[in-house]
């Protein structure tokens, strides 16, 4: 069945994880995106965990994509990319801003060869400012949009994510900017610059800090795994030493779960009606469930609450993922065919479409695989490409 994005073409010149992952979203939905590496290869793919030398995280990030090696600073390859650009819809990139306009490709130039084409530049503090020629990195914004400040036990440090989180909400927003772009050349004929900065997603997710702080003056406070919003609200440890999450944002839930631990009196105090009146009493709430949930094990606390229709989730770690039923019956992990590794398991697309779902058709490919697949499009033959390889261009 063609994918959704089918005849869509996208270069993805970035590097690391924001702008890749936006392309690698594009790719799961059908667009061909043409991976395109300086010819030492994306940094991602000595990141992280190995088997045999092979980067894992490249075979995710790197999926369903053609992968072609070109060194977009020398005469050749600004060439060659200008040939790549007249047939392309998207270009995606993340060098610091003046860097394609110092090699003849910034969007101006991009747009005389191809008027069509949509220019996502993905970068840590925007392409203008007096932070805009910073390197920036998803830590960087995860610093500044506000996350670590709120994030961590009260008399603990700002806390940041052990994952690359700012750089994945700055993909999905990329990846949504694209097909905006996209969409919006329907009506135009004409593409646009995307200037997407990481520092800025993040924020829009963190919820009304910006907006409380205008009115009100407040700033948020870490509280740990509690919430300013409800209580109780927090994770508790079981009997057989593994973790279980409770959320108790709706008040039917919340009288719930007090009637579950045996603790329904509370129900009746005048300050139980209020999700934020209950979070002043966050100690006392926390102790009655907690207190009950460490009597029993896991399995027993999940299958309690779920009977009392009470909103209760163990805290997994991946294996326990690829277990779950309910994520197998979504199909939640797809095993991708690899020429390297053989069958490889990883999250599969994002959502499932009904008329043109997505699919992972393979994971991340070696580098430069398809170098001279996609040069010979462009007309360049194998004693070219030889010379190119000889001058350090191509690998």
């Amino acid at each position: 069945m063609t994918g959704a994005l089918s005849g869509i073409r996208v270069l993805d010149t970035a590097t690391l994880f924001a702008g890749p992952l936006a392309a690698t979203l594009l790719a799961d939905y059908g667009a061909e995106v043409v991976k395109i590496e300086h010819p030492k290869g994306d940094p991602v793919r000595t990141h992280g965990a190995q088997r045999d030398g092979v980067g894992l995280w490249w075979k995710m990030l790197g999926r369903g994509k053609k992968a072609m090696t070109l060194y977009l600073g020398s005469p050749e390859g600004q060439e060659i990319f200008r040939r790549m650009v007249a047939d392309a819809d998207v270009v995606i990139e993340n060098f610091r801003p003046g860097t394609l306009e110092r090699w003849g490709l910034g969007p101006a130039e991009l747009h005389e060869i191809n008027p069509r084409l949509v220019v996502a530049r993905v970068t840590g503090f925007g392409q203008t400012g007096p932070y805009a020629k910073r390197p920036g990195f998803g830590t960087l914004a995860e610093a500044m949009s506000g996350f670590a400040a709120i994030t961590g036990e009260p008399d603990g440090p700002p806390t940041l994510p052990p994952f690359g989180l700012a750089d994945g909400i700055a993909a999905l927003s990329t990846a949504f900017a694209v097909m905006t772009a996209l969409r919006a050349r329907e009506t135009t004929g004409r593409g646009q610059v995307v200037d997407l900065a990481i520092i800025e997603p993040i924020l829009t997710l963190l919820g009304p800090q910006i907006i409380t702080y205008d009115q009100l003056g407040e700033l948020q406070e870490r509280t740990g795994n509690r919430s300013h919003n409800n209580a109780p609200r927090n994770t508790y440890r079981t009997s057989d030493g593994k973790w279980v999450a409770i959320s108790t944002s709706a008040q039917s839930i919340a009288e719930r779960v007090m009637r579950l631990v045996g603790r329904p009196e509370f129900i009746d105090e005048p300050w139980f009606a209020s999700g934020a009146e209950r979070a002043k009493h966050a100690d006392e709430l926390d102790e009655a469930v907690g207190s009950w949930i460490a009597r029993r094990d896991r399995d027993e606390v999940v299958k309690a609450f779920e009977e009392a229709q009470a909103a209760v989730a163990p805290i997994y770690d991946a294996s326990d993922v690829m277990a779950d039923p309910q994520f197998r019956a979504l199909g939640t992990i797809a095993t991708v065919p690899d020429d390297e590794l053989g069958p490889v398991k990883m999250q599969n697309v994002l959502f499932r479409l009904s008329e043109t779902p997505g699919r992972i058709e393979s994971a991340g490919p070696p580098l430069g695989r398809h170098t001279e697949e996609i040069l010979a499009r462009y007309g360049v033959d194998g004693d070219r490409l030889e010379e190119l390889r000889a001058k350090g261009v191509v690998k």
